[in-house]
């Protein structure tokens, strides 16, 4: 029996990427279960998300990569070639692999993957994870055979016959092994008797919650302690205005920056009384399934302002409190941080809408579904 051949595209964020390999996972797992053969490649940009897969056996063909955009801009000029070299390329790449299935996750480079494939008349699916699509995935659902959303309110932009709501996968390994709060503070260094905020501005960091942090830190420490994800990027800075921000302060050591976090994201996760982040669907889904309480503060300029669509839609549940960007302001900021630490009640409730909200299968809903493309296809 010849084995089955996939074929994952998406590209440009951690937001896109881990959500692919947590849908690999599945479909390995299924493999095994059903003594079946599976190839799995990653077709999208040569970037250092590209190597995640590589690290996990995963074949790796990289292709030309162009930002599309629904505005004006001189970067276009650029883009729009390499979109089209991108395309070439993904034909002649998928000439070799010819696989059953090409699933898109959107975002940087995928479209081109998705058109080389309606070329061929590969069957194609694809994941929106925002409750509000991205250009790349309004234009795949054309061709899709099978799409699934994150958010029930995204559903509605494309064919309901064809379209599922799954949530967003999230990494069984980040799940896996779980402990308690004290015993995650111990890992982290911190101490169980003092409340923790988990500073969460995503794979890539966020400046503007940076600087509110650093802003707010001599007032924070005092009534909390905090592990802040900078960003590896920022961190230099981060570091060097938080030693100024603190010489006098006499509880220094609740604060800890960090580039990023791989290997200790789960113990953070276990450890916080409350997350600050922002509101990509990765992250929303990964808060979710922690049930840690959340202020969300959405990035302004995110592609259609899908953030603060998905930071109101899981608001909605009571899991969350959303502070725009155009009011990030310290009073705002220190009053919520406070409210939700002083109120365990509240906490307990956020928490538990929180962990309704999450789908915890959502990986295994679309991996059967891909599987079920490819089978009926061979």
């Amino acid at each position: 029996m010849s084995a089955i051949r996939i074929v994952l595209t998406g590209g440009g964020s951690g937001g896109h990427i881990y959500p692919l390999l947590a849908v690999s996972e599945s479909i390995r797992k299924w493999a095994a279960d059903a003594n079946r053969s599976v190839a799995i490649t990653y077709m999208g940009p040569r970037d250092s998300y590209a190597d995640l897969f590589a690290e996990r056996g995963i074949a790796v063909r990289p292709v030309v990569s162009g930002k599309i955009r629904r505005y004006f801009s001189f970067m276009n000029f650029l883009d729009v070639p390499k979109f089209f070299l991108g395309f070439f390329e993904a034909v002649f790449k998928l000439y070799f692999i010819m696989p059953d299935v090409v699933f898109s996750k959107g975002g940087t480079g995928a479209l081109a993957v998705v058109l080389a494939a309606r070329f061929y008349r590969i069957p194609v699916a694809i994941h929106e994870s925002d409750v509000k699509p991205g250009l790349t995935n309004l234009v795949s659902s054309r061709f899709a055979k099978k799409i699934f959303v994150s958010f029930s309110g995204a559903a509605d932009y494309f064919d309901p016959h064809k379209t599922e709501v799954t949530g967003t996968p999230v990494r069984r390994a980040l799940l896996e092994n779980r402990s308690t709060k004290d015993a995650a503070r111990e890992t982290l260094g911190f101490a169980s008797s003092t409340p923790l905020i988990f500073v969460y501005g995503g794979s890539q960091g966020s400046s503007r919650i940076n600087h509110c942090i650093l802003e707010n830190l001599s007032v924070l420490i005092r009534e909390t302690q905090i592990l802040h994800q900078t960003g590896t990027a920022n961190f230099p800075e981060v570091e060097k205005l938080s030693r100024a921000a603190l010489i006098d302060a006499s509880f220094k050591n609740r604060y800890r920056a960090v580039p990023y976090l791989a290997d200790d994201l789960r113990a953070a996760f276990d450890a916080a009384d409350c997350i600050v982040a922002r509101a990509g669907s990765a992250t929303l889904f990964e808060i979710a399934a922690f049930g840690v309480p959340a202020i969300f503060i959405p990035l302004a300029e995110s592609a259609n302002d899908h953030q603060k669509a998905n930071a109101y839609a899981f608001a909605e549940t009571g899991a969350a409190v959303v502070i725009e960007e155009s009011n990030l302001l310290p009073g705002i900021f220190i009053n919520e941080v406070r409210r939700i630490l002083s109120d365990a009640s509240l906490r307990e409730k956020m928490s538990a809408a929180a962990k309704r909200f999450f789908i915890p299968d959502a990986a295994d809903k679309i991996g059967e579904g891909i599987l079920k493309l490819a089978i009926n296809r061979s």
